[in-house]
């Protein structure tokens, strides 16, 4: 636990650390304000009405009791064991065999699976999937999540205002004191890039907390190792239709495809979710 919680402070240190560095470089202390302000604005409608926005997405319903006892009663279970709130329960059409969590704080929070991980899998691996989802909750995950993704789209907004204005209305020629438009183009790139690997790590550490948290509530990481390694097989072949700015909420990649294994992948550093073969190890371990 401390070990995910101290890399997701120093990643989220090292964001804001970065936008002020981008931010004094290309556009002073009024660039900085400017696209913080704009990022927040738009992260935190986004955060704000997550919840619905995630449900939208996935084509999801708000169920009662009544429409599906057996979950409703397992979901109500384990946030009892975990000391939340009772969520919203929610289910998503999709053939895919999936699970997310969402909502701006434990008392709005929506826990969502699709049809095909209630019909695919059995009882012990959906209770292991919600764990984790409902740890997502506990740890607020989706704020973490959020404020990341500010800070990165806030760093974007910067490179991009600054790389337009080097390229069309920068300083002329002759003043020497002003910045290399080279150098500005170069940081204008590269700190987008820089953004978005913390991120991504951000997020693959808040999914390992996660698993960490649910094996913990279950006493044991079994089925939750065992439901990951179903996930990732059946999940072939059944495409989901989820917007590309939800996709990390979900336990596994919707839009993914099983990794290659073997070798060093290149692609890993800019995903959001782990390696599922390491997830079921490190829950194996414990």
């Amino acid at each position: 636990m401390f070990k995910n919680t101290m890399k997701t402070t120093v990643m989220l240190a090292g964001l804001g650390g970065l936008i002020i560095m981008v931010a004094g470089a290309l556009g002073g202390r009024s660039g900085l304000f400017i696209g913080l302000g704009l990022a927040l604005v738009m992260v935190g409608g986004s955060y704000w009405f997550s919840d619905k926005l995630a449900i939208r997405s996935a084509g999801a319903t708000v169920i009662e009791r009544h429409q599906s006892p057996e979950f409703y009663d397992l979901v109500a279970s384990l946030a009892q064991r975990a000391n939340l709130p009772m969520p919203r329960v929610a289910v998503s059409p999709s053939e895919q065999p999936n699970a997310f969590a969402t909502g701006r704080n434990p008392k709005h929070a929506v826990v969502c699976a699709t049809e095909g991980l209630l019909r695919a899998m059995p009882p012990d691996e959906i209770e292991g999937v919600m764990a984790h989802e409902l740890m997502h909750v506990k740890h607020r995950d989706i704020l973490i999540g959020s404020v990341a993704a500010a800070i990165a789209t806030g760093i974007s907004f910067l490179a991009n205002m600054a790389m337009w204005a080097s390229m069309f209305g920068g300083r002329g020629g002759d003043d020497d004191d002003g910045p290399n438009p080279i150098a500005i183009i170069a940081l204008a790139i590269l700190a987008p890039i820089a953004a978005g690997l913390m991120q991504m790590a951000i997020s693959r550490s808040r999914e390992f907390e996660a698993d960490r948290g649910a094996a913990e509530l279950l006493g044991s990481g079994r089925s939750l190792a065992s439901a990951l390694g179903r996930i990732e097989v059946l999940a072939k072949g059944r495409p989901m239709k989820v917007a590309p700015q939800q996709a990390y909420a979900y336990i596994h990649n919707p839009l993914a495809e099983a990794p290659k294994r073997g070798g060093f992948n290149v692609g890993k550093l800019f995903s959001t979710h782990p390696d599922t073969a390491e997830r079921v190890r490190r829950l194996l371990a414990m």
